[in-house]
Formats: C-alpha cells, sequence, structure tokens
C-alpha cells in the first residue's frame, strides 16, 4: 500500500518531540530536583530576643562575722528522784510535766513503821536518861561515904563506871532517835531543786527499795532545771585558741563572749547568751575542744536535750562589699558572678567570697562598687550575650531580687 505524502510528513512530525523530550531529561531533572528541595527547605531560625535581667550593685555594709556549730542543748542542774528508806508509795503530789519549786513535795512513802521505830527510839532515850540519873545518884551518895570510909575504892570506881556507861548509853539513845526521826522525815519526798518535772516512774501502791536491780534505789521521777539552759558544742583548736585570746574569763565561768542560738525549726539566731566554759583537754583525735554558752530560756523555748545551731562572734563588726547570695555561682570550686557592662553585655567575673550574712554574702576580691551584678535571671545566661537590663539603677528591684530564686518561666496558656 502506497503513503500519501501527507502521512509521512505526520509521522515525521510525531517523532522530533519525542526526541527532543529524550535529550532535555537528563538536564531537566537535576533542576526538579533542586527545586523541590528549595521549596521543602525550613526557614532561617529567628535569633531571640535578648534576655532581661535585674542588676545590683555591691553595697558597702558594716558585718559582723559569726563561727556556726551544732550543738545541744542540756539542763544545768537535773536530779532523779530517789527514795532514802523503804516502804509502800502512799501517795503522790505533782502533775507530770509542770514546773515545781524546791522544797515541794512530790511522794509520801507509808510512814507508820517510821513512826514506831521513832518512838521506840524515844523511850530508849528517856529510859537512858532515867538510868543514867540513878547512876549519879549512887555516884554522889558514894562520894560522901568515902570520907568515913564507909565505901571501898572498889565500890567508889564502880559507881563511877556505871556513871559513865550511863552517858554512854544515853548518847547512843539520842543518835538512834536522831535516826529514827530523818527516816521518818525521808517518807516525805521533796523536790531539791526548782525545775520542770517528767513524768511518775511509780505509782501509789508499789514497793520502793534501796537497793533495786541495777544495785541501786528505784527512780520515782527526773527534774530538771529549765532556766537558764546551757548549750554544748565542739570547735575546732584554731578557733578556741581565738576565743580564749578574745574572752578571759571564760575559764573561770564569767565569760562575755556573745554567743546566740537557733532552733532547727528558726530561721534566725533569735537566742542570746554568752560563752561560759572551755573544757579543759582538747581531744586528740578529732583535734576539738569543748565549749559551753548559757542562754537565758524566760519563755521555756529550749528544752534540755534538744539539738540546735549555736554561733559564737568572730571578731570585731567590719566593713566589707556584700552582694545578694542567690547572684553567686560555683564552678568547680571557684565562686562567680555574673557582670553586665555600659554596652549591656554579660561577662564571667571570678571572685573570692566571704561569710554569709543573712540573704547577703560578702565579697573579699573580684568587685568594686561600680560593678553591676546580675541578681535575677541568672537561668540562660552565657559569657558574651547581651541582655536587657530593667532599672538598672534601681536598688529597689536588686533588693527584691535576694529573696526570689530563678524559676522557669510560665507557658502561656493557648
Amino acid at each position: 500500500m502506497n503513503l500519501s505524502p501527507t502521512s509521512t510528513s505526520r509521522r515525521a512530525g510525531q517523532r522530533t518531540p519525542r526526541r527532543c523530550t529524550k535529550e532535555l531529561l537528563p538536564w531537566l531533572l537535576p533542576a526538579v530536583c533542586v527545586a523541590a528541595l528549595t521549596a521543602c527547605a525550613p526557614p532561617k531560625p529567628v535569633p531571640p530576643p535578648p534576655l532581661k535581667v535585674t542588676v545590683s550593685q555591691p553595697q558597702l555594709a558594716t558585718v559582723t562575722n559569726w563561727d556556726e556549730y551544732p550543738g545541744h542543748l542540756e539542763a544545768v542542774e537535773m536530779v532523779e528522784i530517789r527514795p532514802r528508806v523503804s516502804g509502800y508509795v502512799d501517795s503522790i503530789h505533782f502533775q507530770e510535766g509542770t514546773e515545781v519549786k524546791a522544797g515541794d513535795l512530790l511522794f509520801v512513802i507509808d510512814p507508820r513503821p517510821y513512826q514506831a521505830e521513832l518512838d521506840h527510839a524515844q523511850a530508849q532515850r528517856q529510859q537512858a536518861e532515867t538510868h543514867l540519873g540513878l547512876v549519879r545518884n549512887d555516884l554522889k551518895r558514894a562520894e560522901g561515904l568515902r570520907g568515913t570510909k564507909a565505901i571501898s575504892e572498889e565500890e567508889y570506881d564502880s559507881r563511877g563506871n556505871a556513871v559513865r556507861e550511863a552517858e554512854a548509853a544515853l548518847v547512843a539513845a539520842k543518835a538512834s532517835e536522831s535516826t529514827a526521826r530523818i527516816n521518818l522525815d525521808y517518807t516525805q519526798i521533796k523536790a531539791p531543786i526548782s525545775g520542770k518535772i517528767g513524768r511518775r516512774l511509780v505509782t501509789a501502791g508499789n514497793f520502793v527499795q534501796l537497793q533495786g536491780n541495777g544495785g541501786s534505789a528505784t527512780v520515782l521521777a527526773t527534774i530538771v532545771s529549765v532556766n537558764p539552759i546551757y548549750c554544748y558544742f565542739d570547735v575546732e583548736e584554731s578557733a578556741f585558741l581565738k576565743y580564749r585570746s578574745s574572752d578571759k574569763g571564760a575559764e573561770t565561768n564569767s565569760g562575755s563572749l556573745a554567743c546566740e542560738l537557733a532552733l532547727v525549726n528558726e530561721a534566725g539566731f533569735a537566742h542570746r547568751g554568752r560563752l561560759d566554759f572551755f573544757d579543759n583537754q582538747v581531744n586528740p583525735q578529732t583535734g576539738t575542744i569543748r565549749l559551753r554558752a548559757v542562754f537565758d530560756n524566760d519563755d521555756r523555748a529550749l528544752v534540755p536535750g534538744m539539738f540546735a545551731n549555736a554561733r559564737v562572734m568572730a571578731g570585731p563588726p567590719e566593713q566589707t562589699l556584700v552582694v545578694p547570695d542567690v547572684a553567686v555561682g560555683s564552678d568547680q570550686g571557684y565562686k562567680y558572678v555574673y557582670v553586665v557592662n555600659a554596652d549591656g553585655v554579660v561577662r564571667k567575673q571570678d571572685i573570692t567570697i566571704g561569710r554569709a550574712h543573712g540573704a547577703l554574702r560578702a565579697v573579699v576580691k573580684g568587685l568594686t562598687a561600680e560593678d553591676r551584678v546580675i541578681v535575677n535571671g541568672l537561668v540562660m545566661l552565657r559569657p558574651g550575650a547581651r541582655v536587657v537590663v530593667d532599672s538598672p539603677e534601681s536598688k529597689a528591684q536588686g533588693e527584691k531580687a535576694v529573696a526570689q530564686t530563678d524559676k522557669p518561666q510560665a507557658k502561656p496558656q493557648p
């Protein structure tokens, strides 16, 4: 079959686009991939805004340095109430946990046996007095008969010896009477000191004895004095030498070196006292020595046996630069703060710190009064970062930041 020229030219025209597409495909494919990747790439990140911080300039303040130690409280006087005579407890005359005064009646032991012993001793004493009177009369008559030789010397000496024997018997009878009276008085057990009495360890009707299972008399109760009160604590040898040179009177219980005390639930040192005693030797194993301070306890807040923190004045008041303690950071034992310059750039400043004074920290070296120390917004800070200072000259905000800690910002609610 013969093809027309028109059909031939149409077929030739259809082959030409296919050939061009195959030739351009290797060049178009990379361009398409680049365009696709460019369309999928994320936008460049927007830099975060500068951090807002609060600063405070170091302040020159007069501070008092204190040395702090853990201690424990003890009563000035403590007595275990024990009986001095055996017998049954007849009655109890105190309320547990109350304060008693010296001489108050606490326990009564059945007095009847001891009253009977006293009556018997009094009778023996009267008998001895009567017998002494008789032998003295006999001796007086013998003295009259001796002048007339109506009595022998042997009889006279015998009557003289009888008088001396009767006098000795009278002395023994009086001693027995005194012992019986003392034992009768011991049946009434009274408070030997003023203080707070604990719980009763025996109840009425129990038998108490002088020799218990431990070889001592039965303990009936305990009394501890409450005002004043002692606090004992151990200090290192170097501190002891410093305190002793500052307070010569402490070794004679008349010291005046100031001390303060805080209980475990107290934020500040509210109790004032004085150092009044150094122990007589240093413990060679620990290199420490025990000290004692005495505190008034009018409000009865201090209880013997409590643990407490005691601090002793380490020297006279002195002037030093202080910064909020929250601004001080630590890096492997080295202390530092972040300081902002005039251009708002943060730099890390190494410092040497002193003692803490409440919420403030003394700075010995590394800062001047013109430095601007960052006290709030410390979490995201890095050296070289740019920050925005909120009221850099405002002392009020710096002081407010002392009581605050860095907290993560709360996320806004959707």
